[in-house]
Formats: C-alpha cells, structure tokens, sequence
C-alpha cells in the first residue's frame, strides 16, 4: 500500500537540486520537489503550497482543504491504532 501525506513547502533549500524543505505535523524534513518544476513552474512559488509527499518527493500540488482532510484521517487511523488492545 502506498501513502502520500501532505506537507507544506517552507522554503527552497537547493533550486538547482529541486530540494526544498516541508512540514507535516510539526516535523520538518527535506523533499525533492523537481517534478513540480517540470512544468516551468518556478520552485520559488512553492513556498508555503501543499503538496502530496510520497518517499521523499512531492507528487502533486493540493490545496488546504484536502491537506487539512487527509491530516485529519490519518490522525483518526492513529488515534484506532492506539486505542486497540
């Protein structure tokens, strides 16, 4: 099963690399973010966008809304986790 959790872009840490830094939940961790600049789109946009992350490299751009449904449904999936015996 693959996952792909949301992050937001918090600042370009290599351009020339398509390496950026995001966060999820409070963690903060270096992404790849070339295959949202494939298109032209210039990586200093980004910054403050959320994007689908998956191993390590965002897959697509998605809005607030959607980041904000998807956080919360993992939080549910880890709240069950916890509460079974």
């Amino acid at each position: 099963m693959c996952l792909g959790i949301p992050a937001r872009i918090v600042s370009i840490v290599d351009a020339d690399a398509g390496l950026a830094l995001a966060e999820t939940a409070g963690v903060r961790r270096q992404i790849n973010i070339a295959l949202l600049a494939a298109d032209g789109r210039a990586l200093s946009t980004l910054v403050g966008k959320w994007v689908l992350l998956h191993v390590g490299f965002a897959m697509a751009l998605i809005d607030q809304q959607e980041a904000d449904r998807t956080l919360a449904l993992l939080a549910q999936m880890e709240q069950r986790e916890c509460d079974e015996p």
